[in-house]
């Protein structure tokens, strides 16, 4: 039987690509949107398209009750639930003065809070998945380190405490065989700003690059790597 994944915020960009490349690797997928149903049918056909089978849930993830029904339809839906990619998360590029505490809330639920809700809502899933179990953060290079980010401060610390809250969520999956991972990308080509003459590598992540970042821990194969943070930013932030 094919594993099942729910991947949040999949209507359209990264979260698109990384449906495509999951259903490329055989899962079946549940296609996730809050208001873009439009694309993500068109995502969810694309999914069927690879041969596989999809479904579509809506949700404000930023809701815990909407994110626990959501799961709950997905898994309905495609008869279980091993893999889960939290995807969403407003970007604020403001310098923190100006930040207002509504646009401080606003980017620490849709990326944080957001991220813990669906946690929480996949355990059981995970638990029950064993070694098969999967669940992968979307992070931005460089979050976790101790540095200053006047421009973008509520996003950087809210990415700081997703990589805290996969490696908290590694450690209790350990002993069940599942695991929590990060995927970091840096400037990729759907970034609201692209400022690529900081980027070492002169170019911006493709949404492919990161899509194969995220099917590398989803893949079997990878079942002993737990906790980590890969980084797909050509050099940038390091």
């Amino acid at each position: 039987m094919a594993r099942r994944a729910l991947v949040t915020g999949a209507a359209r960009g990264i979260g698109r690509a990384i449906a495509l490349e999951l259903a490329g690797m055989g899962l079946d997928v549940a296609v996730h949107y809050r208001t873009s149903e439009a694309d993500a049918r068109a995502t969810a056909q694309a999914v069927r398209a690879r041969g596989v089978r999809s479904a579509l849930v809506r949700g404000d993830l930023t809701d815990p009750g909407e994110v626990e029904r959501a799961v709950a339809e997905a898994a309905e839906a495609l008869g279980g639930l091993e893999v889960f990619v939290q995807n969403i998360g407003d970007y604020l590029f403001k310098p923190l003065e100006a930040v207002t505490p509504e646009e401080w809330r606003g980017v620490l639920a849709t990326n944080l809070d957001a991220a813990f809700y669906l946690a929480r809502a996949a355990w059981p899933h995970l638990v029950a998945a064993g070694p098969a179990g999967r669940i992968v953060f979307l992070g931005y290079a460089g979050a976790g380190q101790i540095a200053a980010k006047p421009a973008i401060a509520p996003y950087f610390i809210a990415k700081t405490g997703v990589v805290l809250l996969a490696k908290a969520l590694a450690r209790r999956l350990a002993p069940k065989g599942a695991t929590a991972n990060v995927v970091a990308p840096g400037v990729a080509e759907n970034s609201i700003s692209q400022p690529v003459g900081e980027i070492p590598m002169g170019r911006v992540a493709y949404l492919s690059e990161v899509a194969r970042a995220v099917g590398f821990f989803v893949d079997e194969a990878s079942g002993y790597l737990t906790g980590q943070v890969l980084e797909v930013a050509g050099g940038w932030n390091l």
